[in-house]
C-alpha cells in the first residue's frame, strides 16, 4: 500500500515537471462563424452547381446518342456503327475528361478553393498560433476533422533527436 501512495505521489511530481499548456479548438466551428468563409463557401458552391449543370447537359446529351445509336443500330452499315460508337467514345471521354477537370484531383473547384478559402485558413491558423504563443500553450488540437494538430511549440518536436538516434543526423 505504501509502494502504491509512493509511487502515486512520484508520478505526480513527475508529471508536474513536465505539464505542458493543451487546449482544443473546432476550426469548422470558427470558419462557421466567419463571413468571409461563407461568402467564399457560396462563391465555390455556386461555381461547382454551374460547372455540375454544365457536366449534366453534356451527360443528357450523351445519353440522347446512346438511345439514337441502339433504335438505329440495326438499320447502319458496319462503316456508319463503327463511326457512330467512335462518336459516342470521344464524347464519353470528353465528359470524363471534362468531370476530372473540374472536380478532379486539382482540379478547377480545388484551384478555386485554394484561391478563396485557403487565405481564410491561413488567418485562422495564424490567430491560433499568435494565441498559443502568446498565452504560453505548448499544443493546440483542432477536434473538427478528427484530432489534428494545427500548431505545436517547436521546443515539443523532437524528430532531430530520434534522426540522430538512427544515426542519420
Amino acid at each position: 500500500m505504501k509502494k502504491t501512495v509512493l509511487l502515486a505521489i512520484l508520478s505526480g511530481i513527475c508529471l508536474m515537471g513536465f505539464s505542458q499548456k493543451y487546449v482544443i479548438i473546432d476550426t469548422r466551428y470558427i470558419l462557421d462563424k466567419m463571413p468571409e468563409y461563407k461568402t467564399a463557401q457560396k462563391q465555390l458552391d455556386d461555381i461547382a452547381a454551374g460547372w455540375q449543370k454544365d457536366i449534366d447537359g453534356k451527360q443528357a446529351e450523351l445519353d440522347n446518342m446512346y438511345k439514337s445509336y441502339e433504335a438505329e443500330q440495326v438499320m447502319l452499315s458496319d462503316e456508319l456503327k463503327k463511326k457512330r460508337e467512335d462518336q459516342l467514345f470521344n464524347k464519353e471521354k470528353e465528359l470524363r475528361d471534362l468531370q476530372r477537370k473540374r472536380f478532379g484531383f486539382e482540379g478547377d473547384l480545388f484551384k478555386k478553393r485554394q484561391e478563396l478559402v485557403k487565405p481564410i485558413q491561413d488567418k485562422v491558423y495564424n490567430a491560433v498560433q499568435k494565441m498559443a504563443t502568446s498565452r504560453g500553450y505548448d499544443l493546440v488540437l483542432d477536434k473538427s476533422e478528427g484530432i489534428t494538430i494545427i500548431f505545436a511549440d517547436p521546443k515539443l518536436d523532437k524528430s532531430e533527436d530520434v534522426l540522430k538516434d538512427l544515426g542519420i543526423r
